[in-house]
């Protein structure tokens, strides 16, 4: 063997991820690397089914945000939230830790396994709605195959992508952008020339629930970023390629959903059809699809990564091989449900945990004190500042779960508070709880 793969009996390959968190991370990750990798996250078939949900729909599912409206906030959004993935990407580029364990420098070892468990619940939900997705899209291509052998099939690819995460990033840039850069300006050409309604139908009310839907999806791959950064050659690189890659591909993929909805006439459910009836729409649609698993492959990562902050010598590639089986078990049980209400729970509990992590990072301490060992002393103060963070955004906007959202408005009614139009919850949240963090630690260095 050559010495860039040589194995021996407790480390993994030299220039791939570790198996466990006692081994060093690699630095091997250069910007056109990271760039692929987070421009091709950027890119998902969510962004076209999901475009809908930048339009602000209210209880009903009726959008009431204009598709010009609907793309301004997007766009603002999307580069709010692409700025604070590339906050979330420096620590791990610094420290060289991924993203769970950089929280026991946050709210100390045992505390954060309670983000621990919320992350990997929602990276297997990730996870299972991609599988969902790429069976959709796939029969929608060709329903010689029964929905279930798609989504075995892109189980198969998602678990086999996870055993080379870094030869599986690398690969995403020689040859899987390209593509999908080609793809995207196809469809573009072909969508633009068909005739538009009125984008300016509808109104602008609401513009800040459609922003906040647009950055709770960056916001879903915060709480991952480390896992990734850690492998980046310098914190530079990894800001940039994940605040402008993702930004970029997210703000054209979700355009090109817009363009779709305006053709079915907003509706969500046959949002695909403006793709496949185009001339050769089925060869390039299939780009998407193929390329839709380097989405369930970070999320089946990413969960191993995060089991490995609660059993650090378990081994990578077994936790990924029975996560893959999990999430194709669970593709072939379950549906689709309530997209847009996902998202927000999503939002409403990491945006808040962003705010604390940047803030004590950056603001708090020197980098030399942040402690991600085992023992990592708990910090009740971080927990607080992020439940304030959470609390903040529940009372501007909880959502629109029935019973979850009653719950918070009783609670604005027996405060008599009521959020303005304007209000952003991501943004105002991020800020609070930002704030919150600092304050608690100035009081903990005063104690100690």
């Amino acid at each position: 063997m050559t010495p860039a793969v040589e194995l021996t009996k407790t480390e993994g390959p030299r220039n791939e991820a570790p198996y466990t968190l006692d081994e060093p991370a690699p630095k091997v990750l250069g910007f056109w690397d990271q760039g692929a990798f987070w421009a091709n996250l950027g890119v998902s078939l969510f962004a076209f089914s999901g475009a809908y949900t930048v339009l602000a729909p209210d209880v009903s599912g009726k959008p009431t945000l204009s598709i010009v409206a609907g793309a301004v906030a997007m766009i603002v959004g999307t580069v709010l939230g692409g700025l604070m993935l590339g906050l979330a990407a420096v620590p791990g580029a610094r420290t060289g830790k991924p993203a769970m364990v950089l929280l026991r420098g946050l709210f100390g070892a045992k505390l954060s396994y309670v983000p621990t468990v919320l992350n990997s619940a929602q990276l297997i939900g990730w996870g299972t709605f991609e599988l969902i997705v790429i069976a959709d899209a796939a029969r929608q291509l060709w329903d010689g195959v029964p929905r279930w052998g798609y989504v075995v099939a892109a189980g198969v690819l998602t678990t086999v992508l996870t055993i080379w995460p870094l030869g599986s990033v690398r690969m995403l840039r020689r040859y899987v952008t390209a593509g999908v850069l080609v793809a995207l300006v196809y469809f573009y050409v072909q969508l633009l020339r068909e005739p538009l309604p009125d984008l300016n139908e509808g109104e602008w009310g609401g513009f800040w629930i459609g922003a906040d839907a647009a950055l709770a999806v960056s916001i879903s791959w915060v709480p991952v970023a480390a896992d990734y950064t850690r492998h980046a050659r310098s914190a530079r690189s990894a800001f940039g390629a994940a605040a402008v890659g993702y930004s970029f591909t997210q703000i054209v993929a979700y355009l090109l959903g817009l363009l779709a909805l305006a053709l079915v006439a907003g509706d969500s459910s046959k949002v695909f059809d403006p793709f496949l009836q185009v001339s050769l729409g089925a060869l390039f649609f299939a780009i998407f699809v193929l390329r839709e698993a380097d989405q369930s492959f970070a999320n089946v990562y990413s969960t191993a990564v995060s089991i490995q902050n609660l059993v650090p010598r378990a081994d990578r590639r077994v936790l990924t091989v029975a996560l893959g089986t999990l999430i194709t078990v669970l593709a072939l049980l379950l549906d689709i449900g309530d997209y847009a209400s996902f998202l927000s729970l999503i939002g409403s509990v990491f945006v808040p945990m962003l705010g604390v992590l940047a803030a004590d990072f950056f603001l708090g301490r020197r980098r030399g004190d942040w402690d991600t060992s085992r023992t990592a002393p708990s910090r009740w103060g971080m927990i607080i500042a992020w439940a304030v963070g959470f609390l903040t955004y529940q009372m501007i906007y909880p959502g629109t779960v029935s019973w979850w959202a009653g719950f918070w408005t009783d609670v604005q009614e027996a405060v008599n508070f009521t959020p303005e139009s304007w209000m952003s919850a991501s943004l105002t949240s991020f800020l609070v709880a930002g704030l919150a963090s600092v304050v608690a630690g100035r009081v903990g260095r005063a104690r100690g």
